[in-house]
């Protein structure tokens, strides 16, 4: 694979795009943000937090493409979908492979634009932050750093390896052939720290320290877990470590020693701030349908009862709106 690109250049696309560009890999970071854009060809990739990092890369807007690529890592944000398709479409060839590293279950969507022969996925194991055009913040510690890869049909091709290779320039890469597990795995990640703390207008780190947000947040994932397995979807562990059964609980104890799971995993991500509440913080609407929505609607296709979940698209939905602040006390809107 020759010609690569990164389309949806946001705070994990920065830093991505910043690693691959460094192995000495020609890529195109895409990105609809004019001033992001000018940003990154002028003074390159900046990442800053658990790593430092300046890197010359080649940056361009959509309208700015050409040819075809063997190779796009699709990071654009599920809300602009449709757009993002319609630009990239003209640049995908018989051979050329889409890797979606977006929040939710991106792969349903890639695969009915461009084939689920040439639709892999790679949930992203690590967090960034955006702070200003052509500079993200790594706020994952470089050794807690992974990514997951594989295909939609669980086969594992030739181009698997040669992603895996690429992807491993900025750190380790398990491959799976449970793709659709994993997602699910990584949509709990997202529906109760980005979620919750989306709705919160907090760091992880905030949702964690509170009693009560810590309660809700358990909830979110005990319905998650619910949820994926009336789909008959079985999470596959992530990283070692197996959500489906660290996570679940029915009574008092086993919540406590779910609550203890919850705060080993996430303990190298409590500052970490959900690209969900920077789009609040940036007026911008965000992906909150794409993942605690997802829950929500599989449950009802499936009539598993998601209420916390509901009340967090609900309260998110109304920040979008206008009608409530992105806050803490936001909080007295949940029962628990």
């Amino acid at each position: 694979m020759e010609r690569l690109a990164i389309m949806g250049v946001g705070s994990l696309g920065t830093i991505l795009g910043a690693h691959i560009a460094q192995s000495g890999r020609e890529i195109d970071l895409i990105d609809v943000n004019r001033e992001h854009v000018d940003a990154l060809k002028k003074n390159g990739a900046r990442v800053i937090g658990q790593k430092e990092m300046l890197v010359p890369v080649n940056a361009l807007t959509p309208d700015e493409m050409e040819g075809i690529y063997d190779l796009v890592f699709y990071m654009t944000k599920q809300t602009y979908n449709e757009a993002a398709f319609a630009q990239l479409k003209p640049h995908v060839g018989e051979k050329t492979i889409i890797c979606t590293l977006q929040n939710g279950l991106p792969e349903i969507a890639v695969a009915e634009a461009f084939g689920e022969n040439r639709t892999m996925g790679a949930p992203v194991g690590w967090g960034a932050t955006w702070v200003e055009p052509g500079v993200s913040r790594l706020t994952t510690e470089v050794q807690d750093m992974f990514f997951t890869l594989g295909t939609v049909n669980g086969e594992i091709t030739p181009e698997v390896y040669e992603i895996k290779e690429i992807l491993e320039c900025m750190c380790p890469v398990e491959i799976s052939t449970n793709l659709m597990g994993l997602r699910w795995g990584k949509l709990l990640m997202n529906a109760t720290f980005s979620g919750v703390s989306t709705a919160l207008g907090c760091k992880f780190g905030d949702v964690m320290e509170n009693d009560k947000s810590f309660r809700v947040l358990q909830v979110v994932g005990k319905e998650c877990i619910d949820v994926s397995r009336a789909a008959g979807i079985r999470m596959e562990p992530s990283h070692g470590f197996d959500f489906d059964q660290r996570l679940d609980y029915w009574d008092e104890p086993s919540r406590l020693e779910a609550e203890k799971a919850y705060r080993f995993f996430w303990r190298p991500h409590l500052e970490l701030v959900a690209s969900m509440l920077q789009d609040l913080q940036k007026g911008r609407k965000c992906e909150i349908d794409a993942i605690n929505g997802v829950v929500c609607e599989t449950g009802r296709k499936f009539n598993v009862p998601t209420p916390m979940n509901d009340k967090v698209v609900e309260i998110v939905k109304k920040i979008e709106n206008g009608e409530l602040k992105y806050e803490f006390s936001n909080l007295d809107l949940f029962e628990v």
